[in-house]
């Protein structure tokens, strides 16, 4: 497993708010994860050009076959490590899943834009997802496990070995 060797401030309630609410969301991961990427791309259409399955593409995005599959393994891995943030004091993924994550948003320009609209669009997505729960809390608890998430893929984003 890999750590980002900084405090993170995780609270209780915090991790409530996630882990309630990725407990509703769970059960439909794959529709979700796949309404988070259209909005990213509903955000920002230049982001479709980051993926090498959607560049020449002739299918509609939302159609592509590739794209539901990714955007559920990326919305998993999200949520997942937001529910065990505090549980565990740090960003909890694989480390050499963080690695390639890490090495693959290099090789493809992402920059802190990008991790702006996605931030963006996962909170759009997950209040549109459990809007019976949402709250200025929840989002401050997604939006801080987001932000641990992404400083951990920041801190591996370097050319692959």
């Amino acid at each position: 497993m890999s750590t980002v060797d900084s405090a993170i401030c995780f609270t209780e309630e915090q991790e409530a708010l996630v882990v309630k609410s990725w407990a509703v969301m769970k059960k439909n991961a794959g529709e979700i994860g796949l309404k988070f990427f259209l909005k990213i791309f509903e955000i920002a259409p230049s982001a479709k050009k980051l993926f090498s399955f959607l560049k020449d593409s002739p299918v509609p995005v939302e159609q592509n076959p590739k794209l539901k599959p990714h955007a559920m393994t990326v919305f998993v891995m999200t949520c997942e490590s937001a529910v065990q943030l505090r549980k565990s004091g740090k960003v909890t993924v694989r480390e050499s899943n963080l690695k390639r994550i890490g090495a693959q948003h290099f090789k493809y320009g992402v920059v802190d834009e990008h991790f702006e609209v996605t931030k963006f669009a996962l909170l759009e997505t997950i209040k549109e997802a459990v809007p019976e729960m949402w709250s200025p809390e929840m989002k401050n608890a997604w939006g801080e496990a987001y932000d641990q998430l992404v400083a951990a893929i920041k801190a591996e984003m370097k050319p692959s070995a």
